[in-house]
């Protein structure tokens, strides 16, 4: 049989290991028509978290539309809109009533319409002559949908892009043509937290309370141990206590790593997997990644490198300007210690994790951390 452990997209609800609760929580948003922010550290699977949740919504309610829109490849407005009208076009079917007026409203754009050689999907290429052009033709795409009969749930991914377009005015812009819609409901989800809270949850900021937070854990050691346990069977492969405790506490049971660890046990193909079997795993893939560690070293300075090693040796770091762990690594004083995380923070290779208990540090990518210990 295929490999139960995806590591792409989402496939099905039976190859996607829990989440009931969130799934519920928002499932309720989308009837209620609430708008959300799904907040986590990245790779615990916000973005199936969404594919779920759509799954859900047309098994359950198949009156509700939902489309999709990754704009982590938009640089300004003409991107957002550009993908945006792609990821219209591409969920609505193109044969129904919907769908023709959707197409027939886009061409009134005067687009050029091209077509993805390998997946068939519609691209997009439309000419502007003023700024107000562009902003006429984002109000009314948001007009023409909010217009239609049925409910749309909208989820934009990676929505902390908007911030390194050019136009100053995009989220007054965004906050003011979705406030004004009575039938779209918008999920924003975005792999940098911190960047993600200052939109929504900074008062002097546009979207400042117009959304409620849903945010994602880890999945619990019980459950994803249950999980792991079913599709291991599936194979007819069973999987040693030990072997198991190994698997979580290794990838942190960061779902992406968790997941990519199975999936290349599962690959190897032996019938019956022990703690040996688990570890040769484990240094398969580190050394399959060596290359691209390597390619980090060299875009980082001598003391950013240094300063990853220390945090990966330390696993997580509560206090980053402590005594005892900038004499340990020679790391300097506790400014040169906040200028260095705050650096590898923005390039996404250090996590940054606030709770009540404090600021924990931490390498972003679990298996980059593994392989920096070993230094």
């Amino acid at each position: 049989m295929d490999n139960p452990f995806v590591i792409k997209a989402y496939e099905s609800k039976d190859l996607f290991c829990d989440r009931e609760e969130e799934l519920q929580l928002m499932l309720r948003n989308c009837l209620n028509q609430t708008n959300m922010t799904l907040i986590s550290r990245r790779r615990l699977g916000k973005t199936g978290l969404i594919f779920r949740l759509f799954d859900e919504i047309k098994a359950s309610y198949p009156n509700i539309q939902t489309v999709y829109v990754d704009i982590f490849a938009s640089d300004n407005i003409d991107g957002f809109i550009k993908l945006f009208a792609e990821a219209a076009l591409s969920a609505i079917p193109e044969k129904s009533t919907f769908g023709k007026r959707l197409v027939n409203y886009i061409k009134s754009f005067r687009p050029q319409v091209t077509y993805d050689t390998l997946t068939g999907q519609p691209q997009l290429q439309i000419a502007y002559q003023t700024v107000q052009e562009k902003e006429y033709t984002l109000r009314g795409l948001f007009e023409f949908l909010d217009g239609q009969n049925s409910p749309i749930v909208i989820a934009i991914d990676e929505f902390q892009q908007i911030r390194e377009y050019p136009e100053q005015n995009m989220e007054a812009l965004l906050r003011t043509y979705i406030q004004q819609c009575k039938n779209l409901t918008f999920i924003f989800c975005g792999s940098k937290k911190h960047i993600m809270t200052d939109i929504f949850a900074n008062e002097r900021k546009p979207f400042y309370s117009s959304t409620t937070f849903v945010s994602l854990g880890k999945i619990s050691e019980e459950r994803y141990a249950a999980f792991i346990r079913q599709l291991f069977g599936r194979g007819k492969r069973s999987i040693t206590d030990e072997a198991l405790q190994f698997v979580l506490d290794w990838t942190q049971r960061v779902t992406y790593y968790t997941q990519q660890l199975c999936h290349a046990i599962y690959a190897n193909g032996k019938k019956t997997i022990d703690l040996a079997e688990v570890k040769s795993t484990c240094n398969q893939l580190l050394k399959q990644s060596e290359t691209v560690y390597l390619q980090y070293r060299q875009m980082l300075t001598d003391k950013q490198w240094n300063y990853l090693i220390a945090v990966a040796k330390e696993g997580r770091v509560r206090q980053i300007t402590a005594a005892d762990f900038l004499k340990r690594y020679q790391i300097g004083g506790a400014s040169a210690s906040r200028k260095l995380a705050e650096s590898l923070s923005e390039k996404g290779l250090l996590n940054v994790e606030v709770s009540l208990e404090g600021i924990d540090y931490s390498v972003g990518d679990v298996f980059f951390s593994h392989w920096l210990e070993r230094l």
